[in-house]
């Protein structure tokens, strides 16, 4: 059922991106069976969307996923599976054989057909689960407050498709609040899943519990029943844990990059297309600010300094020079203050608006930074905060980004207090945890419209 799920998933795929051409072209009044390389186009971008999207997870169970999410992933898919086919194009050398309005219009109506599509089918399906129907009953073994966050987290999700019918209570000391029958008696419990035909058993216990663990599974491993393990972790796991493929064995990761490899790739992909899209928007900007540098004070028009990087890796960071030339002391760096007799006239109007930053557009083009992430600090500061701040590596599993949630929510500029350093890691790590291609949306937004001026930037 779920591979014949998968082939209709790829077959609308295929026909929005041809209707959405055939569309395109009578909007444009150029009929697209005239044109023999544009059909080429067209089915160079059907076969890149059957090879890549499923590595942008459009073909994952939607059961439990958000419209935003989904809506991203399938944006972000297309737009890569436009730049294959563009870059195709190109190396053929037909491009120009191509109109450009055709294929804007093209790529904005294939890519909202294929996006609403899914949403209709989403929402169609959110209400037969509302109503009762297509649903997955779920039985959860646990105790305390772990088993309580899954049964909760089930009943305020119901368009999800799970509905928890009955709950087995491992620690019968430790009462679980929840209104669906609770048992504790495991004969009893076993015989009300296989009378009640349920579909999934949730086991939402510790690591602890081995023993109830395998004897559940014991239990049901000769029924048609789906056995799922919820591992209560919160008390080892640094970030929201995940399982990954280890030597072809599942692993759960308790202390490592809370980003899965696919995640990581949607994001490179991202970062270096926007990087190359802000680099040519802003070029004029670029120049006339060299510009206004080199005529306003002595020495080079890019600061050069050493940071860190993912894993630790030291990489030179580029901005736009605010200050006069000086000499720091030998091991001994001094932050920004406010009204800095170091800081120039036109250095303090780029420290304020933030385009003193705009060069690292070309770090994330190098691959040494993102467009959001933890901002990183001297090397001086790193050695010194990583002493004193709790979680203060962990910003290094990621790479550093020109903007972050830290920023955003207040914590820019001169950290001349260990409780704003805290504060600064507390929502770089909440970043780590909750990464989603929309939160990064969401703070790329929050720049632009506020997070450009700021009091803290001087």
């Amino acid at each position: 059922m779920r591979d014949l799920q998968g082939l209709l998933a790829r077959l609308f795929d295929v026909l929005m991106i041809v209707g959405g051409a055939a569309v395109a072209s009578q909007i444009r009044f150029e009929y697209i069976e005239a044109h023999t390389y544009s059909m080429a186009f067209v089915a160079f971008a059907a076969a890149f969307s059957l090879a890549l999207f499923p590595g942008f997870g459009v073909y994952q169970s939607w059961r439990g996923r958000s419209k935003l999410q989904l809506a991203c992933q399938v944006s972000l898919g297309w737009l890569v599976v436009q730049g294959c086919a563009l870059a195709l194009m190109f190396s053929l050398h037909r491009l120009d054989y191509v109109s450009r309005l055709w294929f804007a219009y093209w790529t904005a109506m294939s890519g909202g057909l294929m996006i609403a599509g899914r949403l209709i089918t989403h929402v169609i399906l959110a209400r037969m689960r509302n109503a009762g129907m297509n649903l997955q009953e779920v039985a959860v073994i646990g105790c305390g407050r772990h088993c309580d966050s899954i049964l909760r987290k089930i009943e305020r999700s119901q368009d999800t498709g799970f509905r928890a019918s009955v709950a087995f209570n491992a620690a019968p000391g430790k009462r679980l609040n929840t209104r669906v029958p609770v048992y504790d008696n495991f004969d009893a419990f076993v015989s009300f899943v296989r009378a009640q035909n349920v579909h999934e058993v949730w086991l939402a216990l510790p690591l602890s519990e081995e023993r109830t663990i395998l004897r559940f599974v014991n239990e049901f491993r000769d029924d048609l029943v789906n056995v799922r393990f919820i591992p209560d972790v919160r008390s080892l796991a640094l970030f929201e844990s995940g399982v990954t493929d280890l030597l072809g064995q599942p692993a759960i990761n308790l202390v490592a990059s809370p980003m899965s490899p696919s995640a990581q790739l949607q994001k490179e992909l991202f970062d270096r297309a926007f990087a190359l899209g802000a680099i040519i928007a802003v070029a004029p900007l670029l120049i006339c600010i060299a510009l206004a540098i080199k005529l306003t004070s002595r020495g080079p028009v890019f600061f050069r300094q050493r940071r860190k990087g993912a894993d630790g890796r030291v990489f030179t960071i580029y901005k736009f020079r605010s200050m006069r030339m000086h000499t720091e002391q030998a091991g001994v760096l001094r932050q920004a203050t406010r009204d800095d007799p170091r800081v120039t006239r036109v250095g303090a109007f780029l420290r304020r608006t933030s385009l003193d930053e705009l060069p690292q557009f070309f770090n994330v083009l190098r691959g040494d930074m993102s467009v959001v992430g933890p901002r990183p600090h001297a090397l001086e500061h790193d050695d010194l905060y990583q002493k004193v701040v709790s979680g203060y590596i962990h910003r290094y599993r990621i790479k550093p980004g020109i903007t972050g949630w830290a920023q955003v929510n207040g914590f820019r500029g001169e950290t001349d207090r260990i409780e704003k350093m805290e504060g600064r890691v507390a929502h770089d790590l909440y970043y780590l945890g909750n990464w989603s291609f929309g939160l990064d949306m969401r703070i790329i937004a929050a720049t632009i419209f506020k997070g450009l001026r700021h009091t803290n930037a001087y």
